[in-house]
């Protein structure tokens, strides 16, 4: 009895883990990963050796995984110009941080009462910055305004302070909001006396960080990449952005190149300026307006981790 009670015990069976991967699926999803890294590693890395790479050795021989020929003149013609150069990156940090700082406080104020149930008017402000989203008054319209009533022109103002607001951000936000801050915390500081200040700042604004880093990442982008504002309201080199400068800058290298090209008489002259760095200077203007938010990101990636798993539901 005793042998046919031990032959019926079945062994139990470890419980398989849901979330374990088997070992060929992990090593295929580590590959599929390493590929898309390389996608984006390889560019990068063939615009900065173009960069460092001597400007005819681009044009007869194309681009490479190590310049043939070293050299720094796209850098060093980038920066000779010296005062340029250095008043455009100021120009654009100033323009980023300070555009940064207030699209983050306006988009963070203007979406926290349109994710209270208890806000009375959180269909008619929806609709009046999603109204914004469908609808633009044109170019002609914002300059009038800009200019006319703003005086935005010939400002650092008109680098940062038309990228101050999005309402893109706001639906972000408040979706943000809604899903990342229980409303028992609100109620449970309202009932120990906190006003609608103290509750945003000591309670809501910590829990909120994560998109607050987001939206701050975007705004940074934009506004460090912003071209089109300093094109149109800016035409004073004091106040231009380092995007604007260098387009000018490779617009001038285009421009002497195509009239030595066309003028025959003067050879020496033609001979000096087809020594321009044309190829090159374009990616030394990649390298040099990219870097600088590539070198950010990093310090963004915990929130963005955080954003990701603040809402997960533990068991």
């Amino acid at each position: 009895m005793t042998s046919v009670t031990a032959a019926n015990k079945t062994v139990p069976k470890k419980n398989k883990d849901m979330n374990q991967l088997s070992v060929a699926a992990n090593t295929l999803w580590h590959i599929v990963f390493i590929l898309g890294c390389l996608c984006v590693l390889i560019p990068l890395w063939i615009v900065i050796i173009a960069s460092l790479t001597e400007n005819t050795i681009l044009t007869t021989q194309g681009y490479g995984f190590w310049p043939d020929k070293f050299s720094t003149s796209a850098y060093e013609f980038m920066f000779t110009g010296g005062a340029s150069i250095l008043t455009a990156y100021r120009n654009t940090i100033i323009a980023t941080v300070a555009g940064v700082i207030l699209c983050t406080i306006t988009v963070g104020l203007y979406a926290y009462p349109l994710s209270r149930p208890d806000f009375r008017f959180t269909t008619f402000f929806t609709f009046f910055s999603f109204f914004t989203m469908v609808f633009n008054a044109g170019t002609v319209a914002n300059f009038m305004v800009q200019t006319q009533i703003l005086h935005l022109r010939n400002t650092l103002f008109a680098l940062f302070l038309p990228m101050s607001f999005s309402a893109y951000w706001v639906i972000v936000m408040r979706t943000f909001y809604k899903s990342n801050v229980p409303d028992a915390v609100i109620e449970s500081a309202r009932i120990d006396g906190a006003g609608e200040w103290r509750t945003f700042l000591q309670i809501v604004t910590p829990l909120a960080i994560p998109g607050f880093a987001t939206v701050a990442l975007f705004a940074a982008v934009g506004i460090w990449n912003n071209f089109f504002s300093c094109l149109l309201l800016n035409n004073d080199r004091n106040y231009y952005n380092l995007q604007f400068t260098l387009y000018q800058m490779l617009q001038q290298i285009n421009f002497l190149r195509e009239m030595a090209s066309q003028s025959g008489g003067a050879a020496a002259a033609a001979t000096s300026v087809s020594d321009l760095p044309s190829e090159s200077f374009r990616m030394a203007m990649a390298v040099a307006t990219m870097g600088p938010i590539i070198l950010a990101y990093p310090f963004f990636q915990r929130y963005f981790m955080k954003g990701l798993t603040i809402g997960a539901v533990k068991g």
